[in-house]
């Protein structure tokens, strides 16, 4: 995810905010990681010959889908790679942790290698990892430590950013062409919960809920990111 900057709210915030972190049971996570790429997946079949479109930013529609793929490529990875203990305690934390590296010039650099590694046929390429990962997760519990970019996570707490990463980018891929970004109701909910905890603890719910409730628009460069 390629958020915002972190701006003036420090580490202090961040070292307070996992009393407060929001815990997702596995069986639910499980479905709204699996509803999120499925979604995905579905909506990289409408792409059709506009790979070479503006998706996001600096990305064409084939490196927004190239990245939106790691998001399911991760997980495979890190599951190969065992942490040795649980340093980052929920899926807020982890999008507090990553800021630097979210706006790190290296992520678009990224999303544009993994758009080409989806060789001609990228659509097909998405389906075929989708379908690898989601049977993986489906044979963990979700006590698993694996150790990711910010640190050792249990996977029940990591799966939840890669299902809001899957959501948020493929609702990019559906504006990019020009159809409804329909998010799946369990995807949607979790995503909005990581929202909700990030607002929360970093003193921004005050203009988050003015706007979703109608009121004047959010400040320029507004992000929970």
């Amino acid at each position: 995810m390629r958020g915002g900057a972190r701006g003036p709210r420090g580490l202090a915030t961040f070292a307070a905010s996992s009393l407060a972190c929001m815990v997702f049971g596995w069986d639910g996570s499980r479905r709204a990681f699996r509803d999120a790429a499925e979604w995905f997946v579905g909506t990289a079949t409408l792409v059709g010959d506009r790979w070479d479109r503006p998706g996001l930013g600096e990305w064409d529609v084939r490196a927004l889908v190239g990245h939106t793929s790691r998001s399911l490529v991760t997980v495979e990875t890190y599951l190969a790679r065992p942490a040795a203990a649980a340093e980052v305690a929920c899926a807020a934390d982890y999008f507090r942790a990553t800021r630097a590296a979210a706006a790190d010039r290296a992520v678009a650099a990224r999303g544009r290698d993994a758009g080409a590694a989806l060789g001609a046929d990228p659509a097909a390429a998405v389906a075929e990892i989708a379908a690898r990962v989601l049977a993986l997760v489906d044979t963990q519990d979700g006590s698993e430590l694996v150790t990711t970019i910010a640190g050792g996570m249990r996977l029940a707490d990591y799966l939840p950013t890669r299902t809001f990463e899957l959501v948020v980018h493929t609702a990019d891929l559906a504006t990019a062409l020009g159809v409804p970004p329909d998010v799946p109701a369990a995807s949607a909910a979790q995503a909005l919960r990581v929202i909700a905890d990030l607002a929360v603890a970093d003193g921004l719910a005050g203009p988050l809920l003015l706007a979703a409730t109608g009121r004047p628009g959010l400040p320029a460069g507004f992000s929970v990111l």
